[in-house]
């Protein structure tokens, strides 16, 4: 296993479509490892593809507290099928670091994916998990979670990215 480097915004793999996984063999399941192994380093609760620089529909997610056992998911070409209620809770990322902000999304999701053998499955989530679907699933749409912010606040947060960009350049 490998740890990988987190592409951080305004990288332009952040902002691509993912394309479909067709192969399911073991240079995918050793991607999907060096995944799992990065975002428990980092530390983080999710982490897809394309924050690796790799442009594929994979990502990992494990909300479980430190303190509780893995529940760890690999999903696989994962799309939200069905969506219910609205929440709004404080989100980070690691192609983000630093900076955090409230988003809107839906309470509960049910999701269709492939596992790593490329059987389907389907899940329903919430809570954590529900938002962390919905992060993940967006990075493999191109969409990171500032782009839900008001127009205001995206000004803001371009500003005060810029600000994070040049404390982090003084200090090297």
């Amino acid at each position: 296993m490998a740890l990988l480097k987190i592409r951080h915004y305004p990288d332009p793999v952040l902002k691509k479509v993912a394309t479909a996984i067709s192969e399911f063999d073991d240079s995918l399941r050793q991607l999907a490892h060096d995944m799992v192994e990065t975002m428990y380093a980092a530390p983080g609760i999710g982490l897809a593809a394309p924050q690796v620089g790799i442009s594929k529909r994979l990502t990992v997610i494990d909300c479980a507290h430190k303190d509780e056992d893995s529940q760890l998911l690999i999903l696989v070409n994962p799309e939200i099928v069905a969506r219910e209620g609205e929440a709004c809770e404080e989100e980070g990322c690691l192609s983000v670091p630093e900076y955090y902000a409230s988003v809107v999304r839906s309470a509960v999701v049910q999701v269709r994916f492939q596992d790593l053998d490329g059987q389907s499955r389907l899940i329903e989530a919430g809570g954590l998990m529900a938002i962390a679907c919905q992060h993940e699933i967006d990075h493999l749409d191109g969409i990171l979670f500032v782009d839900h912010l008001s127009p205001l606040k995206r000004s803001l947060f371009r500003k005060k990215w810029q600000k994070i960009q040049e404390h982090q350049q003084e200090q090297m």
